[in-house]
């Protein structure tokens, strides 16, 4: 007996929650089809985000509920990923090649948002998903260092377009690749939010399911034209525990939610820090902090990574501790972010726009 996804079995499929994500199946996730017969179940599910390594704890989640639930000894399930384009701000249009575009922002400075914002890139990747990783931080790029890019300079086609620089799977673009490392930019605000436009728009990038953008710290002109003139899925917010950083982190996420950019949720860096020596665990810059701006802004705690002196070497040469370590601990709690990343993007409204062709309206003859 095949049963629509209208039926009450793919209801309660829809209803499991899914740990990795913290989130229901019915949120991330399409139930195709549903079948029972006899004492087994045998359901499709196409899930919204990529999380290639922890396929059978989904498919655990919702063997061990279905067999609570229908008394079935027998539980299959097709997994399969599809990654949509999410909408973005009115009047705005996705930019070719890229389907969903998500800014990772802190509204301060020196709490390891780009280490955070390439760790993240290289875990979706790692995970199955088409990535790339704009640096718009023109004042002080650092993404063309911390994936290994010094000295490389994008190359074009046909004099108009940039084509990304490559780096352990990611399309990259950075202010970092056209000018000389020494060289300070000294600019006024239409002067960056032009660049911005340019190294957004200009860049040939090729069929991304994801471009993360690593944004400047503050909420001023960089952050306004993101808002504005940039189409924008979705956004993550990085601080650390103390309340000086959050103080700004709190304006930075008020921004997104004012301009109608939907904000994931909140990854707090530096959470703790475990000596190499005797392994005692401390709060060093304090806690609470994230814990208090989930609650007051209604949002969501992607995840908590450590103060380690590792994550800091390993970018530094280039190697960010995803692909230098992956089976630490530390690139674990990346991987696990990556996830509740991808499947608030998927619970997010899809855009159909690109189902319909330009309409043109004629002049009566």
């Amino acid at each position: 007996m095949t049963l629509s996804t209208e039926s009450d079995q793919a209801k309660f499929l829809n209803s499991i929650e899914i740990s990795i994500a913290g989130r229901l199946l019915g949120e991330i996730a399409r139930v195709r089809d549903v079948e029972i017969d006899g004492r087994r179940l045998k359901a499709v599910v196409e899930l919204g985000f990529p999380c290639a390594s922890a396929r059978e704890s989904v498919i655990d989640d919702i063997r061990v509920a279905a067999r609570n639930e229908f008394g079935v000894e027998e539980v299959e399930i097709e997994l399969s990923t599809r990654i949509r384009r999410h909408g973005v701000q009115r009047n705005l249009q996705p930019i070719p090649g890229i389907k969903n575009l998500i800014a990772v922002a802190s509204g301060k400075g020196g709490v390891g948002k780009s280490t955070v914002a390439a760790n993240l890139a290289l875990a979706l990747a790692g995970e199955g998903a088409s990535v790339g990783i704009l640096d718009a931080d023109i004042y002080g790029p650092s993404q063309t260092q911390m994936l290994g890019l010094g000295g490389k300079v994008p190359e074009t086609e046909d004099g108009k377009m940039m084509l990304p620089l490559r780096a352990y799977g990611l399309q990259v673009m950075s202010m970092g690749a056209l000018i000389d490392a020494d060289e300070p930019m000294i600019w006024r605000g239409p002067m960056v939010t032009s660049a911005l436009n340019q190294l957004a728009t200009q860049t040939k990038w090729d069929n991304l399911d994801y471009l993360i953008v690593d944004m400047p710290p503050g909420t001023g002109d960089i952050q306004l034209t993101l808002a504005q003139q940039i189409p924008v899925s979705g956004s993550v917010i990085i601080t650390t525990p103390q309340n000086i950083a959050t103080l700004d982190a709190r304006k930075g996420l008020a921004m997104f939610n004012k301009v109608n950019i939907p904000v994931f949720g909140v990854i707090e860096n530096m959470a703790t820090h475990v000596c190499s020596n005797c392994g005692l665990e401390e709060a060093i810059f304090g806690e609470g902090g994230a814990d208090k701006i989930v609650k007051d802004f209604d949002t969501r705690l992607l995840g908590r990574l450590p103060l380690d002196a590792h994550i800091r070497e390993q970018t530094d040469s280039g190697k960010p501790t995803v692909i230098a370590d992956p089976d630490s601990a530390v690139a674990r709690a990346f991987r696990e972010a990556a996830w509740r990343i991808g499947a608030a993007q998927a619970a997010e409204r899809v855009d159909h726009s690109s189902k319909f062709g330009p309409i043109v309206v004629e002049p009566a003859k």
